[in-house]
C-alpha cells in the first residue's frame, strides 16, 4: 500500500490522498466486461466530517446492459495497514447501458478524523434488462458565485414512470477529469410526455469546471449531457510553468534516467499581477505527475508518481521548486506540472510536457 500526505482530501491524483493503482477489471462472463478506474477515484471529506469516495464505473460491453454493480472502499489512516473501515456500496445509475457508465459516490460508515486515505474495489455485478433511453434532461439557466444555481427541465417520454432522479456529477478541468462529487435532486412519478422544472443552489467544490447532467427513472434514462460551469470572477494574477527539467543527484541535467536513482525534477514558476499594487504574498502548491506512456498504441497512460511543493510568492516574482522521484519500472514517460491556489483552484496553465527514458 502506498502512503500519502494526510492533510489534503479534496485531490486524488493531484494531491496524493488515496492509493494510484491500477485499473481493476472484473469479467464474470466472456461478453461482461465492468471496470473501475482506481486512478481516477476522488476521496475527501464532506460537511459533516465523513470521508466519501467518488470515481466512475463503465461497462465495457457493447449488447448487455449490467445492474447491482457492488463497489468495497476501505478506509486507512495514515500509519496502519489494516483498514479502520469497509463500507460497501454501488453505483449512482441502477442500470448501466451498454458500453455506458456511471458514477458512484461511498460514505463512510463514521466520521472518523484518523481516516487519510482510500481504497476501492469492483466485488460483482449482474447483467440486465435494458432501460429505454426515453428521458431528456437540459439545463435552462446556470449563474456562478459563491453557490451553484442551476435550473433545468426533465421530459419523460411515452410512460408514466416513477423514482425519477436527476444526477449532477461534477468533475475537475485535468485529463481524464476526475468526478469530484455526486448531487440528487428527486422528482419521482412523473406523467407520460410531462416536463418537470428542477433547481440546484449549492456549495460546490471549488476545483469543478463542469458537470454531467443525466437522469433515471424506473424503466427509462437519459444521455449524459456537459454541462460547463462560469467562471465566477475575472482573474487578476497570471502565473507561469517553465523551464521543467529532470538532474541527477549532482545537478546535471538528464533525460535517460535509471531505475532505482534518485533524481530532481525542477521547473521555474512566475507570477504576475494585473493590478499596479500587486498582493504581497500569494500562497501556492506545485503538483508534479508523472505518467507512463501505454506499450502498446490503443493503451493509456498510466499515473507513475505524483508530488507536490507548498510555496509563497512575494508580490511578482520566480519560484524555483525541486521534487524528488526515484523511477521504480523502465518505461518511457511525461512529466506533467500544474499550480494550484490553497482553495485548490488552478491558477496557471499546465506546464510544458517533458518527456524521459527510463532504464
Amino acid at each position: 500500500m502506498m502512503k500519502m500526505f494526510p492533510c489534503v482530501f479534496l485531490i486524488l491524483l493531484l494531491v496524493p490522498f488515496s492509493q494510484a493503482l491500477a485499473a481493476e477489471t472484473t469479467d464474470n462472463t466472456p461478453t461482461l466486461i465492468v471496470s473501475l478506474d482506481k486512478e481516477n477515484i476522488h476521496v475527501y471529506k464532506d460537511s459533516e466530517g465523513f470521508t466519501v469516495a467518488v470515481g466512475l464505473v463503465e461497462n465495457r460491453d457493447p449488447l448487455t446492459a449490467v445492474t447491482n454493480v457492488q463497489i468495497q472502499a476501505s478506509f486507512f489512516d495514515e500509519f496502519g495497514d489494516a483498514p479502520l473501515e469497509v463500507t460497501s456500496g454501488s453505483t449512482v445509475l441502477e442500470v448501466i447501458p451498454p458500453n455506458g457508465q456511471s458514477p458512484f459516490s461511498i460514505r463512510s460508515e463514521t466520521g472518523n478524523s484518523a481516516i487519510s486515505e482510500a481504497s476501492v474495489s469492483l466485488l460483482g455485478f449482474d447483467p440486465s434488462e435494458k432501460k429505454q433511453k426515453e428521458i431528456l434532461v437540459y439545463s435552462s439557466e446556470i449563474l456562478s458565485s459563491s453557490t451553484l444555481q442551476f435550473s433545468g427541465v426533465l421530459q419523460n417520454g411515452g410512460a408514466p414512470v416513477t423514482d425519477t432522479t436527476v444526477y449532477l456529477a461534477f468533475y475537475d478541468n485535468f485529463e481524464p477529469p476526475r468526478i469530484l462529487s455526486v448531487s440528487t435532486i428527486e422528482l419521482g412519478d412523473v406523467d407520460l410526455n410531462t416536463g418537470v422544472n428542477f433547481v440546484f443552489d449549492e456549495i460546490i467544490d471549488s476545483q469543478a469546471v463542469g458537470f454531467w447532467l443525466f437522469a433515471e427513472s424506473d424503466i427509462f434514462y437519459s444521455d449524459f449531457v456537459d454541462v460547463k460551469i462560469p467562471a465566477s470572477e475575472i482573474p487578476t494574477k497570471k502565473v507561469t510553468i517553465s523551464n521543467v527539467s529532470v538532474k541527477d543527484s549532482d545537478g546535471n541535467p538528464s533525460s535517460e534516467l535509471t531505475v532505482g536513482s534518485v533524481f530532481n525534477i525542477e521547473s521555474e514558476t512566475s507570477i504576475e499581477f494585473a493590478t499596479d499594487s500587486p498582493s504581497a504574498e500569494t500562497a501556492f502548491t506545485y503538483y508534479v505527475q508523472i505518467k507512463k506512456s501505454p506499450d502498446h498504441r490503443d493503451g493509456t497512460p498510466t499515473v507513475e508518481y505524483v508530488g507536490k511543493f507548498d510555496g509563497r510568492f512575494i508580490g511578482n516574482g520566480v519560484e524555483t521548486q525541486t521534487i524528488d522521484w526515484t523511477p521504480k519500472q523502465p518505461g518511457f514517460f511525461f512529466i506533467e506540472t500544474f499550480v494550484w491556489d490553497r482553495n485548490d483552484i488552478p491558477i496557471a496553465e499546465q506546464g510544458p510536457y517533458t518527456l524521459i527514458t527510463v532504464k
